[in-house]
């Protein structure tokens, strides 16, 4: 660990406790990580700003405004981000964003509101927005390298009979996460509306390098025609056959990924519906990118991913597209 990631785990990790009991406390450490010791105007990006002041005692606002000298638009640390427009206090959005960052598998909105005393409902939107934040750039992703491991899972539902024919979410209300993880890399997770060569293959093509990587996946004839771009080549491993490892021809570290989405949802979660499922699996992708990091780094990098995203109660159904 260099020494500027030291200092930041370290003012992090001391600032964080106090963040979450005091709102004074809280707007400070969020301005802090949004702007560091540079603040700008959230509206039009001037350096010539200034904190707002009681005239009568000389400390800050009970809003904690600052105000443009440019634009002459007054404004908080939470404008511009995931935070804008709402009433929760700062010191609950400081819990809520350790909390999401330092849980391996996450945690509920029940939980959010036992902690801070908030409605169901507010938390459940609270930690919808930091999963917003959480979620990487869908429009242009950096793509994968190396060697890829590729493969589908299906989450939620009940099947409604077993048997030999209740096989890759057949016979269940199921929906398919297919991920993408690069050996000792970073990981790609989407929910695709349905499991296609087509759909897998865009996938693929979106966000992995094919003259740069090599690709392992299962059996599946629906990563045959996609197999044929890559330069490295395409190895597969023959699980109706109970092979699951042929020298470093292996799928089991993007089953690793799998293990702990599906840990996280059924026993963290419990339910979760199929509308807001690719925003559970955008926090699982941020976490797994960031486990090298300390908890105080992933904090500090979810908190500075806030800005510049907007996230509204009646947002129309979406998917993380391709």
């Amino acid at each position: 660990m260099d020494e500027r990631s030291a200092k930041v785990k370290s003012e992090v990790l001391r600032d964080l406790p106090a963040a979450c009991s005091n709102e004074g406390a809280a707007v400070e450490f969020m301005e802090s990580q949004r702007w560091g010791s540079a603040p700008v105007c959230a509206h039009c990006g001037s350096s010539r700003v200034y904190q707002m002041k009681d005239r009568k005692t000389g400390t800050r606002s009970t809003r904690f405004l600052w105000r443009c000298t440019i634009c002459q638009r007054q404004y908080t640390v939470k404008v511009g981000t995931v935070m804008e427009d709402s009433a929760i206090p700062l010191r609950h959005w400081c819990y809520a964003f350790w909390a999401a960052c330092a849980s391996k598998k996450g945690v509920s909105a029940l939980q959010i509101r036992r902690m801070t005393g908030l409605s169901y409902r507010s938390a459940l939107f609270l930690m919808h927005r930091i999963r917003f934040a959480l979620a990487g750039d869908p429009v242009t992703p950096a793509r994968l390298e190396g060697v890829i491991e590729a493969d589908e899972t299906y989450v939620g539902g009940k099947p409604r009979y077993k048997g030999p024919h209740n096989k890759r979410g057949l016979g269940a209300n199921k929906t398919p996460v297919f991920a993408l993880v690069a050996r000792g890399g970073e990981v790609r997770a989407r929910v695709p509306k349905k499991v296609t060569a087509d759909t897998l293959g865009r996938m693929i093509a979106r966000h992995v390098n094919p003259l740069h990587a090599r690709l392992i996946t299962d059996e599946s004839w629906a990563y045959t025609k996609v197999g044929r771009r890559f330069f490295g080549g395409h190895d597969t491993v023959n699980h109706s056959k109970r092979e699951y490892a042929r020298g470093d021809v292996t799928t089991n570290t993007v089953e690793g990924f799998f293990s702990l989405l599906k840990r996280g949802i059924y026993g963290t979660y419990h339910s979760v519906s199929v509308h807001h499922l690719h925003r559970y699996v955008a926090e699982f992708e941020y976490r797994y990118n960031t486990r090298k990091m300390s908890d105080g780094e992933r904090t500090s990098k979810a908190i500075k991913q806030a800005s510049g995203k907007r996230l509204h109660y009646r947002e129309p159904a979406q998917r993380f597209g391709l």
